[in-house]
């Protein structure tokens, strides 16, 4: 039985965020960027790492598609970006494909999705940066709800290093956590 005060909880938060996202301005909202992009960047570098989780941003998150087109335009990087798709059953699966910028088409939530074939073997990403409606500095994530990428985090054979990406306004001192919420490793926002 789900806990209503913590899903109240979770509902007044993400409330919360979207309006002060809403109000940022494209200048703040750029530079915010220009950080998150830099810290991730160093990050994925420090790592010596060929195979990169990212994600398309909806509106309301950190925009790292110029990360997304840098890495997939630079050698030794094989980048992965996710996909909503139906299982037989008729539920919902996020799969992780090969980014190919010529090959993109919006797909479930208006979210802009890889179009391979193939999915990406799970135990093969070795850095994923996921997103998040709010985060804490110990890395609990609130996403929006669907429990997409709390599902894949606990994918046998997941062991990726994961970071949550976010703007300075996101970033919580507590959030409302449950067992099955999973956690990321660190994360990088847009703070100065």
């Amino acid at each position: 039985m789900r806990n209503k005060s913590k899903d109240m909880n979770k509902k007044t938060i993400r409330q919360s965020i979207k309006r002060l996202t809403a109000e940022l301005s494209s200048a703040d909202r750029e530079a915010q960027r220009d950080r998150v992009i830099e810290a991730l960047r160093s990050e994925i570098n420090s790592r010596k790492l060929s195979v990169v989780a990212l994600f398309s941003p909806l509106p309301d998150e950190v925009d790292i598609s110029p990360l997304v087109d840098a890495l997939a335009m630079e050698e030794g990087y094989r980048v992965v970006l996710p996909r909503v798709e139906m299982t037989a059953d008729g539920s919902p699966l996020m799969e992780f494909y090969d980014y190919q910028s010529a090959e993109m088409a919006e797909g479930a939530y208006g979210i802009n999705e890889p179009q391979g074939e193939v999915p990406c073997r799970v135990e093969e990403i070795e850095l994923m940066v996921v997103p998040g409606v709010a985060f804490t500095r110990d890395g609990v994530r609130l996403g929006r709800g669907k429990g997409f990428y709390d599902c894949y985090l606990s994918r046998e054979g997941f062991h990726a290093f994961t970071i949550g990406a976010c703007y300075a306004h996101q970033m919580m001192e507590s959030l409302p956590y449950e067992p099955h919420d999973r956690r990321v490793d660190c994360v990088v926002c847009g703070e100065k």
